[in-house]
């Protein structure tokens, strides 16, 4: 009688300068960046019940500096497929919840999704 077991991790070997990583098939989710996204819609939703008239009110309310509502407000404007990457552990390796807070997001759902392209190209 045999009770070994044998696991299976697929994994993928990449080099990145000197240094050698090991990426997981396994999707990745980066949990600071969802929940900027789920803080950023419920403070959306405050503001379009009208139980927030605006993020000062949302900021004193918190605790939080005023610009920091606004910068996580932006997040709403993502485009879907976009926020379903992000959901779904799918984002580029170095996109993060910072990138969002110190630069301005395009409107147009196309131009986002050429910034997101070049965060996979890993300029």
């Amino acid at each position: 009688m045999n009770d070994a077991l044998e696991t299976f991790v697929p994994l993928v070997f990449k080099r990145r300068g000197v240094q050698r990583l090991a990426a997981t098939e396994a999707p990745a989710h980066d949990v600071t960046l969802l929940e900027g996204i789920g803080r950023a819609f419920y403070w959306q939703h405050l503001i379009d019940a009208g139980t927030m008239k605006s993020g000062s009110d949302i900021a004193r309310t918190e605790g939080l500096d005023p610009s920091v509502i606004n910068e996580l407000l932006r997040l709403t404007l993502l485009a879907p497929n976009i926020i379903e990457n992000l959901m779904a552990g799918r984002q580029p390796r170095r996109m993060a919840l910072i990138w969002f807070q110190r630069n301005r997001l395009p409107v147009d759902w196309e131009a986002q999704r050429s910034i997101v392209a070049a965060f996979e190209d890993g300029q």
